[in-house]
């Protein structure tokens, strides 16, 4: 990692990754899609400093395979480190997976046509990537949080033991990050947000391709700024975290002929948005000379094989001995973004949070893979979803996030 200060470049671009067809495509809980209610993009963000340069992806996808691949053509063609490269899906489940599944890890492996739409969107990071670099410009950026209680935890004991509900009770993080990049001019290039909620107000009654509460956050910011802008939509700790409303009972009966809740899809994506360009318009502090340094390492935990009920249809799970956990960091001056290859509970970010040496650490999850869901130790105690259906042996996962991320957070600068 370079400790050098530079003058800040930001540069960002948005492409349409929606699949022109449908057939053989599947949602998160293997229905195939049926047409298509909004277009998805991928979103890319490159920021440079004259000695070191990054990159931020945001796809608004169900969620990725390994994206070591990707990440090493872009290195190769663009000249971005691939450990300097965050691909992160917003976990859309009603979009497209991209990628083979990680071996156990837990994912829904997709439809037929997963290998041809994995190749497509991979072209269309590389290009995404490629004019955010090309439209690289002097730049300043800004980093603020507010909150909104558009999440809550998800876990609810009832009297046929833990379901997925609401439950205000339980952990939940109300954080709303925002990083602003905006031109020397004050014009504005790019707003990275982060939030920790699945993207599930539709849920497997729709067979739509649609970027669900992502999107519609997405769309909104975008459109406030009359399309000047790129937002880039990123999952926070999400593991236990559902919408406070949505369309749909996660727990059946429920009516197959229940009507899919957008207009409750773009309330809520209204709703985040209002916070979070409240949040970009009072950012007072910006740098315009930074560091950037960036990393990535790997952490190998015993794994295990979850019980068949709590897996989705359509999941794909290889018996492994070790399953291993990506864990990554990109830090622009005192702004730091960690990132997950999984679904992290509530509990594991306020352990970072409280560990971590900077305030403004924001955690990235479902990034470049998807393990699956990583509980914190205490977590397994409790036979919820997320602790059931881990990937992971008890004990290990937890300490390795935090310690291998404090650790990055702590070399000398």
């Amino acid at each position: 990692m370079s400790r050098e200060r530079g003058a800040l470049s930001a540069g960002a671009a948005r492409i349409d990754i929606t699949p022109h067809d449908l057939t053989g495509l599947t949602n998160l809980w293997g229905r195939p899609f049926e047409g298509i209610h909004d277009r998805i993009f991928v979103r890319a963000l490159v920021v440079d400093n004259g000695i070191d340069c990054a990159a931020v992806v945001a796809a608004d996808l169900v969620e990725f395979g390994d994206t070591s691949e990707i990440r090493e053509r872009i290195e190769r063609e663009i000249g971005i480190p691939v450990d300097h490269i965050i691909i992160a899906a917003s976990h859309d489940h009603n979009a497209p997976r991209v990628g083979r599944v990680t071996p156990g890890a837990t994912a829904q492996k997709g439809g037929s046509a997963t290998g041809a739409y994995t190749e497509m969107v991979y072209e269309r990071i590389l290009q995404a990537v490629c004019q955010a670099q090309a439209a690289l410009q002097r730049a300043r950026v800004g980093v603020g949080k507010g909150t909104a209680d558009a999440n809550t935890n998800r876990d609810v004991f009832t009297a046929e033991g833990w379901r997925l509900g609401a439950n205000p009770e339980r952990p939940s993080d109300k954080t709303v990050w925002v990083v602003r990049f905006e031109a020397e001019s004050g014009e504005p290039i790019a707003i990275l947000m982060n939030y920790a909620v699945h993207s599930v107000v539709l849920g497997p009654n729709n067979t739509l391709v649609t970027g669900d509460l992502a999107g519609a956050v997405e769309r909104y910011v975008e459109a406030y700024y009359d399309d000047a802008v790129v937002a880039l939509w990123t999952v926070g700790p999400a593991g236990d975290q559902n919408p406070k409303f949505m369309s749909y009972d996660e727990n059946p009966p429920q009516s197959s002929e229940r009507t899919p809740g957008y207009p409750l899809m773009d309330t809520l994506g209204q709703f985040l948005g209002e916070e979070v360009v409240r949040v970009a318009g009072r950012i007072g502090r910006t740098s315009s000379e930074v560091c950037i340094e960036a990393g990535e390492r790997m952490v190998p935990c015993p794994a295990r094989m979850p019980p068949r009920g709590a897996r989705h249809s359509g999941m794909e799970v290889k018996r492994v001995d070790s399953l291993s956990i990506r864990l990554g960091l990109i830090m622009i001056d005192h702004i730091a973004l960690t990132w997950v290859s999984g679904e992290v509970v509530t509990n594991i970010y306020r352990h970072l949070r409280e560990e971590s040496p900077y305030s403004n650490t924001i955690m990235i999850t479902m990034a470049n893979d998807r393990v699956g869901y990583i509980v914190d130790d205490a977590g397994y105690d409790t036979p919820t979803f997320a602790s059931l259906a881990s990937p992971l042996q008890p004990g290990y996962a937890e300490s390795a996030i935090v310690n291998g991320l404090v650790e990055m957070l702590r070399r000398p600068r």
